[in-house]
């Protein structure tokens, strides 16, 4: 990973640890597979931060133009999977 989170500089220390933690997700669930519930508890916590959706959308183009993974189809799909896990192919 030669790439850094989108951040905000006025987040808490536990913010920022959130917002990480569900960007982390996301690779995950590109490279290997994620529990879901995990990740929705996530993102949960992540519009928590960013209620925005116009942040949300920034945030998300940031790290999908840093990282390459798309974290919309991500929660997307957990959105809509009955499965335990999600697995971006």
């Amino acid at each position: 990973m030669n790439y850094h989170y989108p951040l905000d500089d006025s987040w808490s220390k536990q913010e920022i640890i959130d917002v990480v933690h569900f960007f982390s997700l996301v690779e995950q669930a590109y490279e290997k597979q994620v529990d879901r519930d995990k990740l929705l508890a996530a993102y949960r916590k992540f519009k928590q931060i960013v209620p925005a959706k116009s942040e949300e959308k920034a945030y998300f183009r940031e790290f999908e133009h840093a990282s390459g993974y798309a974290g919309f189809p991500v929660v997307k799909k957990a959105r809509n999977t009955e499965q335990q896990t999600v697995k971006m192919s």
